[in-house]
C-alpha cells in the first residue's frame, strides 16, 4: 500500500510513534537483535527478584535501595542508547544539539586548561573526562542513525553509562564511608554520567526535559551571577556531583526510586496482561455492550479504553493498542476524523488517571505526600469515575448533534429483559464480591496461617473453572474495521471468552486494598499469577476445546508469550526509567539552592497571595511543560516546585488544602502532555490511524477534555470529591450523585447542547448550575462561616470528639526559617482513629503544652501531618476550628440550582418541540 500522509503524519506511523515513545525506534538484526532481547528480559527478571520474598528468605543476592537504583538506571541508560537512535531522520538536519553538547564540552576544556595551568592534576583529568564525554555525546546527536542496526558509537555510550550508573552498586560501601569527600574516581564517573544521562534523556523523552535539567544544572553553578532576587552562593564541582550521583539526593532519589519498587512491575504486569490477551478482551467486551447505542463505536472506545487504562500506563500505547479498531468504526458511523481521534485519545489519555496503576504519577504520590498507596487510589476514584462518564456524555450529545444511530446488534432483544439481565448481573457481581471478600475472612478464622495457601487454592479452582468456561465459547478474533459490513460481537459468548482475566487484577487490588501490601509486593504477586496464565491458558483451552493441535506446542506458544511480555514490560520502562532519573537532576538542584522557597515568594508577589491566580500559573506551568515532557517528568517538576507553593499560601490565607488534592491537582494537568498541540504525541498517533490533521485532532481532543481541566480547580476547594472529610454512607451517596449529575451538566454546557443546541444564556445557567452542584458550600458560606473558632485550650475535649479517622483544623503561628518571617496558617490534620487526645495528636504528629489560653507546640513528629504543612517546634496553637452548629446544610443549595436546571430543560424542550416536533431530529 502507497503511504499517504496527512499534515506530518503518514498513515503507517501510529506504531512508529509508540514505539519511539515508548519502547524505541531501533530493531536491529542478527547478534544484535538477540542482545537487546536478552538484556530487557534479564532487567524484568532483576526487577521480579528485587521485588520478591525470595530474597529474604533464601539470604541470597539482597539488594538494599541504592543497589536496586544503580541496576535499574543501569539497565535503563543500556537500552536507552541502543533502542533509541541518536537522530532518526532520512538526511541530516541542524546538529542543534550536536551544538549544544559541543558548547558543554567546549566549557569543560576550558575548565580543564585551567585547572592544568593551575597544576591541579585531578582538575584536569576530571573536566577533561567530561570535555570528552561532551564531544563524544555531540557528535552522536549532530547526524542521523541506521534504525536496523546499532552503530559502534552507542554501544560505546550505552556501556559507559551502564558503568556510570552501576559505580554506586559497585563502591556502595566506599561511597558511604566518605560522604562528602569524592575521590577523583568518583568525580570523573558522575561527570561521564551526567552527560549521558541528559543524552539518555533526549534521545527516549525529546529535547524538553534535557533543557530544562540542563539549566537547572548551570543555574546550580552560576548562582552568584544570578539577579538578586534567584541568585545563591553557587557551588563547586566536586559538590554539585556529590548531591546528583553519588547520593540519594539527586538522580538516585525518591523519584528513581519509585521506578524501581513500584512503577517497572505495574508496567510489567499491564504488558504481560495484553500480551496473554486481555487488551483485545476488553476492547470486544466494550463493543458488545455499547455498540448498538448512538454512537456506540465511540462509547465503546471509551469504555475500552478506560478498561485498557486499568492495565496500562501508556497513554500513546492505549491510543493505538484500542484506536486501530475503534477509530474506523467511529468514522463509519459519522464522527469526523478528527473527532474520532480526538474521541480514542481524550479517552486514552484518562486511563492514566484511573486507578490502580495511574502511571508512574501515583506511586510518586505516595513518597511526595506521605500516605499509603490504597489511599491515593481512595482519592483519586470518584473523579476519575465521573470523567469518564462525562466523556460518555459528551460522545452522546456529539451522536444527537449529528442524529447518529447505533450499529446493527446480533439477536437483539426486548428493551425490558436487557435490563433484567443487566440487574441479574450487576446483583450477581456485588453477591459474588461480597462472598469472596466474607469468605476468605471466615478462612482465616478457621485455617489460621495456612488460609492463605487455602484462598490461593481457591483462585486457583476459580481460574480453571472459567478457563473451561471460556472454551465453551468460541475463541475471541478481532474483527475487521474496514470491512463492508459489521456485526457486532454477542454480549453473552464475548464476557465469557475471558473471564479470567479479571482475576489477576482483583489480586492486584486485593492485596492492595485487603491485605494491605506495599505496591510492589502486590503487583510482584498479581505477575506471577499473570506467568501462570501465559503459561497455562492456551494448554487448557486447547485440551477444554478438544483440538487436536499438540499440548506441548500450545505451552511453548504460551512460554513465548511469557518471554515476549517480559522484554517489552522492559522496554516500555526505558522512558520512564530515564526521566526518574533526569527529574530527580531538578529536586536536587531545587533542595540544593533553595531556589523553591524563592520561587514561593516570586509567585505570593505576582499572584498577589490569591490562591486562584496560583493555580492558574501552576496549570499554565504543567500545560507549557506538557507541550515536550512525558506525564511522570511533568509531575515531579511541577510537584517538586508548585505543591509545596500552592499548600502553604492556601493555609496561611485560612484555606486548608489536602496535600492529595494538591499533587492530584497537579498530575491532571500534567496528563494534558500527550494531548497538548503542537507535539501531543497520543493526537499525533490517534491522527495516524484516523488520517485526519494532527493539529486539529488535538484541538479537538483538549476540547473534550475541558471536563478533566475543570475537575482540579474543583477538588481544590471542596475536597470532598477525592473523599476525604465523608461521614456516613449517606453523604457520600450524596457527594457522589452530586458530583456526577454537576459533571454530566458541566459537559452539556461546553459542548453546547444540551436537549437541544444551547443559546449562550442556557450555557452560562448550566455553569452556573455545575458550579453550584460541585461546590455548593461557596454560597453558603456568604450565609454562615463553615467552622467557628474555640480556644486553644479546648483541644483536648475538641480532638476526642473528631470522628474516627477525621481531621483536626487548627490556626496555628510561628517562625518560619525559610522566609524569615513570623506567619500565620490554618491546617487540618488526619488523628486517626478513635484513642486518648494525646495518642491522636501525636497520630498528627504533634505533642502539646497548654500555656494557659494558648497551647505550645512542644515536638514535631515526623511521620504525622504536622511535619508535611511546615508546623514547627515552639509554634503556638491559636485556635481550634470546629464546625459550626447554626450553619444550615449547604445541600440546601441543590434546590435552587436543580430548579434552574429544570428550567433550562423546559426551554430547550420548548424550543425543540416548536422547530422540528421532535428532540431528536433537531438540526445539528
Amino acid at each position: 500500500m502507497s503511504e499517504q500522509r496527512h499534515g506530518n503524519v503518514s498513515e503507517k506511523s501510529a506504531e512508529d510513534l509508540v514505539a519511539t515513545a515508548d519502547t524505541g525506534a531501533r530493531s536491529p538484526t542478527g547478534f544484535q537483535a538477540r542482545l537487546l532481547y536478552a538484556v530487557a528480559l534479564c532487567w524484568s527478571l532483576f526487577q521480579l527478584w528485587y521485588a520478591s520474598p525470595l530474597p529474604f528468605m533464601l539470604g541470597f543476592l539482597i539488594f538494599n535501595d541504592t543497589h536496586a537504583r544503580a541496576i535499574h538506571l543501569s539497565f535503563a541508560l543500556f537500552l536507552a542508547f541502543t533502542a533509541f537512535p541518536g537522530i532518526v531522520a532520512s538526511g541530516r538536519r541542524f546538529p542543534i544539539f550536536g551544538v549544544i553538547f559541543a558548547l558543554g564540552g567546549l566549557g569543560a576544556a576550558y575548565a580543564a586548561v585551567q585547572q592544568g595551568l593551575a597544576g591541579n592534576t585531578n582538575g584536569l583529568l576530571i573536566f577533561g573526562l567530561s570535555a570528552a564525554t561532551a564531544f563524544v555525546v555531540a557528535w552522536s546527536a549532530s547526524r542521523p542513525t541506521p534504525l536496523d542496526r546499532i552503530p559502534k558509537l552507542d554501544w560505546v555510550m550505552a556501556f559507559a553509562g551502564a558503568v556510570s550508573a552501576g559505580y554506586l552498586f559497585v563502591f556502595y560501601e566506599a561511597l558511604a564511608m566518605r560522604p562528602g569527600a569524592p575521590t577523583l574516581a568518583d568525580l570523573m564517573i558522575a561527570g561521564m554520567g551526567m552527560v549521558l544521562l541528559l543524552e539518555a534523556t533526549r534521545r527516549a523523552l525529546g529535547p524538553a526535559l534535557t533543557i530544562i535539567a540542563s539549566i537547572f544544572l548551570f543555574y546550580t553553578f552560576a548562582g552568584p551571577y544570578m539577579p538578586d532576587l534567584i541568585a545563591h552562593r553557587g557551588a563547586s564541582f566536586s559538590r554539585v556531583m556529590s548531591q546528583q550521583w553519588l547520593t540519594a539526593e539527586g538522580v538516585f532519589g525518591i523519584a528513581l526510586g519509585v521506578s524501581t519498587s513500584f512503577v517497572f512491575l505495574f508496567v510489567l504486569f499491564g504488558s504481560m496482561l495484553d500480551r496473554a490477551g486481555a487488551g483485545n478482551y476488553f476492547i470486544q467486551v466494550a463493543f458488545a455492550l455499547l455498540g448498538h447505542l448512538r454512537g456506540g463505536p465511540a462509547k465503546a472506545a471509551v469504555v475500552a479504553s478506560g478498561l485498557t487504562g486499568l492495565i496500562s500506563g501508556s497513554s500513546i500505547a492505549n491510543t493505538v493498542t484500542t484506536g486501530t479498531f475503534t477509530i474506523p468504526l467511529m468514522k463509519r458511523v459519522g464522527f469526523s476524523s478528527e473527532k474520532a481521534g480526538a474521541v480514542e485519545v481524550a479517552s486514552s489519555v484518562n486511563g492514566q488517571i484511573m486507578p490502580p496503576v495511574m502511571g508512574a504519577a501515583a506511586f510518586l504520590m505516595v513518597e511526595y505526600v506521605g500516605i499509603p498507596y490504597v489511599d491515593v487510589i481512595k482519592h483519586a476514584f470518584l473523579p476519575a469515575i465521573i470523567s469518564y462518564i462525562a466523556l460518555l456524555y459528551i460522545v452522546h450529545l456529539e451522536a444527537l448533534k449529528a442524529n447518529m444511530q447505533g450499529m446493527e446488534r446480533p439477536n437483539p432483544k426486548p428493551l425490558y429483559q436487557s435490563l433484567i439481565n443487566f440487574g441479574i448481573t450487576v446483583s450477581s457481581i456485588i453477591i459474588l464480591a461480597g462472598l469472596v471478600y466474607y469468605g476468605i475472612g471466615w478462612t482465616r478464622d478457621v485455617f489460621g496461617e495456612a488460609a492463605t495457601w487455602f484462598v490461593g487454592l481457591g483462585v486457583l479452582v476459580a481460574y480453571v473453572g472459567l478457563v473451561w468456561y471460556a472454551a465453551q465459547v468460541p475463541e475471541l478474533k478481532l474483527d475487521d474495521p474496514n470491512a463492508p459490513v459489521l456485526h457486532l460481537p454477542e454480549v453473552a459468548p464475548t464476557v465469557k471468552s475471558g473471564l479470567y482475566y479479571i482475576l489477576p487484577v482483583v489480586i492486584l487490588i486485593w492485596c492492595l486494598i485487603v491485605e494491605r501490601l506495599s505496591p510492589g509486593l502486590s503487583a510482584f504477586y498479581a505477575v506471577v499469577f499473570m506467568i501462570f496464565i501465559m503459561l497455562t491458558q492456551r494448554p487448557l483451552l486447547t485440551l477444554f476445546r478438544k483440538h487436536d493441535s499438540n499440548l506441548g506446542s500450545a505451552l511453548v506458544q504460551g512460554f513465548r508469550d511469557l518471554i515476549d511480555g517480559l522484554v517489552t514490560g522492559a522496554r516500555n520502562m526505558v522512558g520512564i526509567g530515564v526521566a526518574t532519573a533526569a527529574a530527580g537532576i531538578i529536586v536536587g538542584v531545587v533542595a540544593q539552592t533553595g531556589v523553591g522557597q524563592v520561587l514561593t515568594q516570586v509567585i505570593e508577589q505576582v499572584s498577589g497571595g490569591n490562591l486562584i491566580i496560583i493555580l492558574v500559573l501552576t496549570a499554565l506551568l504543567s500545560l507549557v511543560l506538557g507541550l515536550g515532557l512525558p506525564t511522570t517528568a511533568n509531575y515531579i517538576i511541577v510537584a517538586s516546585l508548585m505543591a509545596p507553593v500552592i499548600a502553604e499560601l492556601g493555609s496561611q490565607q485560612g484555606l486548608v488544602v489536602p496535600l492529595i488534592a494538591v499533587h492530584l491537582f497537579v498530575f491532571y494537568f500534567g496528563i494534558m502532555a500527550d494531548v497538548t498541540p503542537p507535539v501531543g504525541l497520543a493526537s499525533f498517533a490517534a491522527a495516524a490511524v484516523s488520517r485526519g490533521d494532527p493539529l486539529q485532532t488535538g484541538v479537538q481532543a483538549f476540547y473534550y477534555s475541558m471536563r478533566t481541566v475543570a475537575l482540579p480547580f474543583i477538588f481544590i476547594f471542596n475536597y470532598q470529591l477525592l473523599l476525604i472529610g465523608i461521614e456516613g454512607p449517606f453523604q457520600l451517596a450524596i457527594i457522589v450523585i452530586s458530583a456526577l449529575l454537576a459533571m454530566l451538566v458541566f459537559a452539556a454546557a461546553t459542548q453546547g447542547y444540551f436537549y437541544t443546541r444551547s443559546r449562550i444564556y442556557e450555557s452560562i445557567a448550566l455553569l452556573l448550575v455545575a458550579f453550584t452542584l460541585f461546590r455548593p458550600g461557596f454560597w453558603m458560606d456568604m450565609i454562615e462561616p463553615d467552622y467557628v473558632a474555640r480556644p486553644a485550650s479546648e483541644i483536648y475535649e475538641i480532638v476526642k470528639e473528631v470522628p474516627n479517622n477525621g481531621f483536626l483544623r487548627l490556626r496555628v503561628a510561628g517562625y518560619d526559617p525559610a522566609s524569615f518571617d513570623d506567619i500565620e496558617k490554618t491546617v487540618m490534620l488526619n488523628v486517626g482513629p478513635k484513642a486518648a487526645a494525646q495518642e491522636r495528636l501525636m497520630h498528627a504528629g504533634l505533642m502539646v503544652a497548654p500555656m494557659g489560653d494558648a497551647v505550645s507546640i512542644t515536638q514535631v513528629i515526623e511521620r504525622g501531618d504536622a511535619g508535611r504543612y511546615g508546623i514547627g517546634m515552639g509554634w503556638d496553637i491559636n485556635q481550634v476550628l470546629v464546625p459550626n452548629p447554626e450553619r444550615p446544610p449547604k445541600e440546601l443549595m441543590f434546590i435552587p440550582a436543580l430548579l434552574l436546571l429544570g428550567l433550562v430543560y423546559l426551554l430547550q424542550k420548548r424550543r425543540a418541540g416548536a422547530t422540528s416536533g421532535s428532540p431528536r431530529r433537531a438540526k445539528a
